[in-house]
């Protein structure tokens, strides 16, 4: 679940999307190497519409629809 403070920067979710970048960077930009990193930030996001409602807007997530349909490929994939 994401922290208040995760919901309260501007823009909501920024630090679990610079966490992205900064693990991609260090490690050649292996996505795979980074997944808890992306599914941290899946999980802000879904905190922040559920807060928010679908319509908000933040630069740091995917739109809901989008986020919902990773959201369900990971999980999809998680079972496999």
């Amino acid at each position: 679940m994401a922290s208040k403070a995760d919901l309260s920067t501007d823009p909501p979710c920024h630090s679990r999307a610079c966490a992205i970048q900064d693990c991609l960077a260090k490690n050649s930009y292996n996505e795979a190497k980074c997944r808890s990193q992306v599914d941290a930030l899946y999980k802000c996001c879904n905190a922040f519409y559920a807060q928010n409602g679908d319509d908000a807007k933040s630069a740091s997530c995917p739109k809901a629809s989008l986020l919902k349909l990773k959201m369900k490929q990971g999980a999809d994939e998680g079972s496999k």
